[in-house]
């Protein structure tokens, strides 16, 4: 997994880029803020994946920490799969992970990298 943090200075937002989502949870960012959009790269599986974002800045266990959403990424699928205009605030902090499950229980990771690009403040 190679995890990225860039500034976007002229929007005032961050992009955080994982080129290897997988299983384990990865820390967008470690305090509350806001979510704008999130792209997605899972052109690498054949069947679909699942993102999970969970509002925390604790540690989390992937198949038993509930998720606070779950987007479905249908397999071959590039593009985005979340624009919030307004954005979408989380409280406490925003950690990612990409599984083969939706629900809560899911904890396989996908076959081949899945790359999410994640818009935040």
């Amino acid at each position: 997994m190679a995890v990225t943090n860039l500034t976007l200075t002229a929007l005032a937002t961050y992009l955080f880029k994982d080129t290897g989502s997988t299983n384990s949870a990865a820390v967008v960012k470690a305090s509350s803020g806001t979510l704008y959009a999130i792209y997605v790269d899972n052109s690498l599986n054949a069947a679909a994946s699942y993102l999970k974002l969970y509002d925390s800045a604790g540690a989390i266990v992937v198949g038993t920490t509930a998720p606070d959403f779950i987007f479905r990424i249908p397999g071959l699928f590039v593009g985005n799969i979340l624009i919030a205009t307004s954005g979408i605030a989380f409280a406490s902090g925003l950690q990612s992970a990409t599984v083969t499950a939706g629900g809560t229980a899911g904890t396989t990771a996908p076959s081949a990298a899945v790359t999410i690009n994640v818009v935040y403040t």
